[in-house]
């Protein structure tokens, strides 16, 4: 049987942690930041962890990253 793709667009997106959560960048930081608010600002640096209801889809997306 042959390999499984992966979705190009979701590896470039995704990154897992060593317990096997999804981290993501925050959406909305590319321009325009002058009229966000500042606690936007701040809180767009870091990356988040995926909840588990939308987990499942990107794991179907990248079958060998588990």
């Amino acid at each position: 049987m042959s390999k499984m793709k992966t979705k190009s667009s979701a590896k470039k997106r995704f990154s897992f942690t060593a317990s096997g959560k999804v981290k993501f960048g925050v959406a909305g930081k590319r321009h325009g930041m002058s009229k966000r608010p500042k606690k936007m600002i701040r809180q767009a640096r870091r990356t988040e962890i995926m909840c588990e209801s939308d987990r499942g889809l990107v794991l179907k997306y990248m079958p060998y990253n588990r």
